[in-house]
């Protein structure tokens, strides 16, 4: 990869695994995607094919790694850089009590000289850039110069690519769905953090939902990342390859995303995939259009008498035939 990209999903337990990462690249083939956070000790001693293997149509795409062990995680990037990742990325955002008690994740910003040799062991084993995505604090460590202090140490160590969380995370008292919403968003830290540290490249997430935000945020910093959004209305990345990378392909409609991975879905179950884990991913496909409802209530039924294929060409009729072949206007954005 010569140039990071943009605009990317966020890495999100449950959701972006490899199916919904095949759904995305028939809408976007220039977004960088994530996988799931996967620990290093699920790498070194787990099913390696089942936790990495990816299809080659997934590029670009990083591996997001959990683990407070540099030489696990030097390990981990190792065995992982066979299977032809783009990036690694080490998780120092996630607040979940689960990964509080792993000892990583968000608590690793109490340590920076901890992520500082982390990272410095990731990079010796792979010619593949290393990055972190961080919160812009922790309780007790709230303050812009508490980021910045965590920030230079990190790049002290050769990292120069942070997506940077805009919301402290709160390690107790809050659940991790609580932390993506209760803690006020501090755009202006980030913001900040780009002019103060212009040589490196910083993306901005949290809260971010539409095209308009996108471009605001792109004034400010290197590149945007979205999370629910993606999930929830993933037709919003329908003109992203136009939009932010200039890309001459025509957007494509929901009629010809769902044609195309239809085909990805007989693939899929003939490899033995259940039907709910391909068509889960579709559900907010049209989402705010008229028959959205009929489409994900038609997905969620009969899921044991037909195929994936089958309950897609079913609920797609549900879907008046104007929106089903609406694409979007194209306005560019100079990212």
């Amino acid at each position: 990869m010569m140039r990071p990209p943009h605009i990317s999903v966020a890495p999100m337990m449950d959701w972006t695994d490899r199916h919904y990462r095949a759904f995305m690249r028939t809408i976007t083939t220039q977004t960088l995607l994530y996988t799931e956070m996967i620990t290093a000790t699920a790498i070194i001693y787990g099913d390696r094919d089942h936790l990495l293997g990816f299809d080659r149509s997934e590029h670009p795409l990083a591996l997001q790694l959990g683990g407070d062990d540099p030489a696990q995680l030097a390990e981990a990037v190792r065995i992982a850089s066979d299977y032809g990742y783009d990036e690694f990325n080490l998780n120092v955002g996630c607040p979940s009590d689960r990964v509080q008690n792993g000892h990583f994740g968000a608590c690793l910003m109490a340590r920076p000289e901890r992520v500082a040799q982390i990272v410095d062991a990731m990079s010796r084993v792979t010619d593949r850039p290393v990055t972190v995505k961080h919160r812009i604090g922790i309780d007790g460590r709230e303050s812009y110069e508490d980021m910045l202090a965590f920030v230079d140490q990190v790049a002290a160590a050769g990292v120069s690519r942070f997506t940077v969380h805009a919301r402290i995370a709160v390690l107790g008292g809050l659940s991790p769905k609580e932390n993506r919403s209760v803690p006020p968003l501090r755009y202006d830290d980030v913001y900040r953090l780009k002019r103060e540290r212009p040589s490196l490249w910083i993306e901005i997430n949290g809260g971010i939902r539409d095209h308009r935000q996108i471009a605001g945020h792109l004034e400010q910093v290197d590149a945007v990342m979205l999370g629910r959004a993606a999930y929830e209305h993933p037709y919003l990345f329908a003109d992203v390859d136009q939009r932010y990378f200039f890309a001459p392909d025509a957007v494509p409609s929901r009629q010809e995303i769902v044609e195309r991975y239809s085909e990805y879905c007989a693939a899929a179950e003939a490899s033995g995939v259940k039907p709910r884990r391909l068509v889960q991913h579709v559900l907010g496909l049209f989402a705010g259009r008229p028959g959205a409802r009929a489409w994900k209530r038609e997905l969620s039924g009969k899921l044991s008498d037909h195929n994936a294929r089958q309950l897609m060409a079913a609920a797609i009729k549900r879907v008046p035939e104007h929106v089903r072949r609406e694409r979007p206007i194209v306005t560019t954005a100079a990212a």
